[in-house]
């Protein structure tokens, strides 16, 4: 049965805006995570992830863009989760992320203008400011929602992930297409 109506709508402006993107950076902590640091006896970290986040990154990469992530931190934990939703293109334990985000956009053969990102602090800025889409979740500090083109309604760690795919989705015209595959599964 097709798709006759979609549920999810967005603004055309933000739309428009995002439909250049081909590439997103992603923060991790207060992002894909609630922020909170879950720390064992033995000094482990232990990461929280949300599904829905998780399948709006294979989302985005079957529509053609690229889901990078530039973290400040470095765990078994992390490395698995990207492992397993296929990010290919990382960058762990750095606080300098805009010189690891022009890399990776020097690998991808982009540049800024193709490029989004989503951050909660204020590590992040440096790259949500040169983007041509920047994204915070509703729960990001104030400098970064200041910055932000777009502030999901859910927090880090709580879907907001996968409400900036979707938004991304929209804007590359997949989402519908996407939707009917699942429809039809």
């Amino acid at each position: 049965m097709p798709v006759t109506a979609i549920a999810q709508r967005f603004d055309d402006t933000l739309l428009d805006r995002a439909a250049p993107v081909r590439v997103v950076f992603f923060d991790i902590d207060g992002v894909f995570t609630d922020g909170g640091l879950y720390i064992d006896a033995e000094g482990e970290g232990i990461k929280r992830f949300h599904t829905l986040d998780g399948h709006g990154i294979k989302l985005i990469a079957r529509a053609g863009i690229v889901p990078a992530v530039i973290t400040g931190r470095d765990s078994p934990a992390l490395r698995l989760r990207l492992k397993a939703l296929g990010v290919e293109h990382a960058v762990f334990g750095t606080e300098r992320k805009r010189p690891a985000a022009e890399q990776l956009l020097a690998t991808l053969g982009l540049d800024w203008s193709q490029a989004a990102a989503m951050g909660d602090d204020w590590p992040d800025l440096a790259v949500l400011r040169r983007c041509a889409f920047a994204c915070a979740p509703g729960n990001a500090h104030a400098e970064v929602l200041a910055e932000a083109d777009y502030v999901t309604s859910l927090a880090g760690g709580h879907g907001a992930v996968r409400e900036f795919c979707d938004l991304l989705l929209h804007a590359s015209g997949r989402y519908g297409a996407l939707l009917q595959e699942a429809l039809d599964a």
